[in-house]
Order: structure tokens, then sequence, then C-alpha cells
């Protein structure tokens, strides 16, 4: 890698850590479609890869929002527990896919998620609670399936949480957003670890944008507390159709 190489990537790392602050998911979404259009890797080499970026990025935007908005550990550690069970079943399940089915189901599943986000825009403002709407336990099975999915597609577990969280828990979206982050921390470093041992990781591409989104993260995470929680929710939405149409092209 040369060293214009290593500026160019360390500056797409500050733009997708920028976008990982900002919506609560570490970047990983836009950095798998931006490392398999630019880059030309396949699906898996491309998730492995975005994850050396991601689990520094969730980790230290966890941080940031629990020193913004207090985050219950209790409720956190009930997703993360069981979402580092099931991540490990995703992560095995996915390393031994078709790099072009996974990449056309993650497309699907992106496309699902951003009209779900849409239709809520046009919905009632449901009422949020002051805790959480249902007792916490049942946060357990929403680490499984979050969890899951995170293993599979090496990220996408924080993206369902959020509107799980706003929707049927009655959370805000800045409080669903970092306990989407406490969910993700553990299983996307187990995910990180499963593909790193069957060779679908690229570390010298990943270090760069691992520490230009160190650097920008905090800048993401400040605006959104910071924007109105309709636009925020509007940005993340086109945010997941951007990133469907970008993977793809691909296909």
């Amino acid at each position: 890698m040369t060293v214009l190489d290593f500026v160019l990537n360390l500056l797409l790392g500050l733009a997708l850590g920028t976008l990982g602050g900002l919506f609560g998911i570490g970047g990983g979404l836009i950095a798998i479609p931006a490392l398999g259009v630019l880059f030309g890797l396949d699906q898996q080499l491309a998730q492995g890869t975005a994850l050396v970026m991601v689990v520094p990025n969730v980790l230290l935007a966890l941080w940031r929002y629990h020193q913004r908005n207090r985050i219950a550990w209790r409720h956190a550690c009930a997703l993360a527990a069981t979402s580092l069970v099931f991540a490990v079943l995703g992560a095995g399940w996915a390393v031994t896919l078709e790099a072009e089915r996974m990449r056309l189901g993650f497309v699907i599943f992106l496309v699902l998620l951003a009209a779900y986000n849409f239709s809520r825009l046009y919905s009632k403002p449901v009422m949020l609670s002051v805790g959480l709407r249902y007792p916490w336990p049942w946060l357990t099975l929403l680490g499984s399936g979050a969890g899951l999915l995170g293993g599979l597609f090496g990220v996408g577990g924080a993206v369902l949480a959020t509107p799980v969280l706003t929707t049927v828990f009655g959370t805000s979206q800045v409080v669903a957003q970092g306990l989407s982050l406490a969910l993700a921390a553990p299983s996307t470093a187990v995910t990180l670890v499963t593909y790193a041992a069957h060779d679908h990781v690229d570390w010298l591409l990943g270090a760069p944008l691992a520490l230009g989104g160190l650097l920008s993260i905090s800048w993401g995470v400040r605006l959104a507390h910071a924007l109105p929680e309709r636009l925020l929710r509007a940005l993340f939405t086109v945010f997941l159709l951007l990133c469907a149409v970008s993977l793809g092209l691909k296909l």
C-alpha cells in the first residue's frame, strides 16, 4: 500500500466514521458497499474488512452515547449477551455461503428495512416511555435475532434493533441507537474473529479505515444529538436506500 492509498483510505474512514456515529451503526453498513464497489471485494471479504473498522468504532460510539445519554446497563447486557451467542452461529453460517447469494440477501434486507423506516415517517408518532414499555427480559429475544443477523451479514444487528426499540419498546431514537451499539459491540467482535479465521479480512485495507473512523465517529455522535428526531430518522432511511442501491449495482 502506498502513502497515497493510505491517505485516501484514511479519508474514507473519516467519512464512514461520521456516518457510523450519526446513525449509531459503526459505519459498517456503508463500508460494505463501498468496499465492494470501490475495491471490488466479494461479499464475505467486504464484510470481514469492514468489521476491522466497525469494532473499534462501535466501542467508541457506545462510550460517547453513554456520556451524553446514560445507557441502562441492565438493558444493554440483556441485549449484548444474547447477541453474542447468536452472532457466533450467524458468522459460522456466513463463511460457508456463496458470496453472491449473501450480497442479494443483504440488499433485500436493506430495502425492507428502509421501507419500514420510511413508513414510520408518516405514521402516528409512538408514545415514548420513561422506561421500557415491556419488561427488560424481552430484550433477550431482540438480542438473539439481531445477533444472528449481525453474524450473518457482518453488520445489521444494530440497524434491526434501533427501529424495534423505538416502535415496540417505546424508547427515543437516541436511546435506541445507544442500546443498539451495546448490542453490537460483542457480536461484531466475535464475528470479526470468525471471518478472520476463514481469511475473509484484508487487514491492510481495514486498518486506515479504522483509524479514520476513530478520529471522526465522535462528530457523528454529536450531530445525532443535535438533529431533530424526525430528520434523523429520514436521513437513516435515505442512507439505507443508498447502501442497497450501491450493493445492487454489484449483482
